[in-house]
Order: structure tokens, then C-alpha cells, then sequence
């Protein structure tokens, strides 16, 4: 019998299950690879193992030092909104025969591990500015004139802190 080999174990797993993208799954790998490096650079655990939990927290950040303040929008563009999907990929990976796991490991190790918005988009906005859509640090709602002391110009969205420029 012939070994499968990682492009075609990974295609035949994409073909199987699409609610992922192929490029996910390949982000995924890189991020156990940054996970395991980080462990080493650390001197933490030398195992070859990585919980759940670790593999996480190595997802998180090395989204974040890849893709920056578009991880969510990559994210969905691949079929991620939570942390579940990725441990829902983890396990296609070892049913595939391409990740292992022991005996301790499950899929549960993945529920609520973080909330996206706090972990990929909170570290980007600016201090002081509300988490919730729509709203704003002095409470207008963001709206023009609420908070805008000295007559400046109002604020262009997509833009803290620089004043339109009048022409």
C-alpha cells in the first residue's frame, strides 16, 4: 500500500468536507509549526505535543502577526467564525492520518477557547473606543458634534484622530 502524501491526503480532505478552505488547513499547519517554535524558544514542554489550548494560542497569534487587523475577513473568507472550526479541522487532519493526537485528546478541547472580536479585532482599535458596533467612548454613537470640543473639524470614519481637511 502506498503512503498518501499531504497534498493528496489534503486534497481528498477538502473534497470531503469543503466548509473549509484548502488555504485554512495550510494556515492551520503553519500555525502548529509557530506554536511548536514559540514552546522551543521558551524552553517550555519540548514534547511534540500540543494541547488544544497551546495550539490556540498559537493560532491567535500568528494570525495576528500575519494577517494583522484582516484576520477576521480571512478567516471567513476560509469558513472560521470561532474556535470550534478550528478543532473541527484538527480532527479532519488526524482522521486524514496527517495530525496525531493522544489518547487524551478531543474535539472539546476547542470550545470556548476565545471570542474573535476580543482576540482579533480589540487589540486594533484605539484606547478608549467602545468594542460594540456603533458605539463611542462619549456615548453619541459616534455621530458628529458629540465629543468634539474646540470646534475641530469632524472626524473622517476609518480615521481616530485626524481632522477632515477643508480645501
Amino acid at each position: 500500500m502506498q503512503k498518501t502524501g499531504f497534498t493528496e491526503a489534503l486534497d481528498q480532505l477538502v473534497t470531503a468536507d469543503p466548509r473549509y478552505d484548502r488555504e485554512a488547513y495550510l494556515f492551520l499547519q503553519d500555525a502548529l509549526d509557530f506554536t511548536m517554535k514559540s514552546r522551543k524558544k521558551q524552553k517550555t514542554d519540548l514534547s511534540r505535543h500540543v494541547t488544544g489550548q497551546e495550539l490556540l494560542e498559537g493560532v491567535r497569534a500568528f494570525a495576528l502577526r500575519e494577517y494583522g487587523p484582516m484576520v477576521t475577513m480571512v478567516f471567513e473568507t476560509w469558513g472560521i467564525s470561532r474556535c470550534e472550526d478550528f478543532g473541527e479541522m484538527v480532527f479532519n487532519l488526524i482522521h486524514a492520518g496527517i495530525f496525531g493526537k493522544t489518547d487524551t485528546d478531543t474535539i472539546d478541547d476547542f470550545h470556548g477557547g476565545y471570542n474573535f472580536h476580543e482576540a482579533f479585532i480589540k487589540p486594533f482599535q484605539p484606547e478608549g473606543q467602545a468594542t460594540a458596533p456603533g458605539a463611542s467612548a462619549d456615548g453619541t454613537g459616534g455621530k458628529a458634534g458629540g465629543g468634539n470640543a474646540g470646534g475641530d473639524s469632524p472626524r473622517q470614519p476609518g480615521q481616530p484622530g485626524q481632522p477632515l481637511r477643508q480645501s
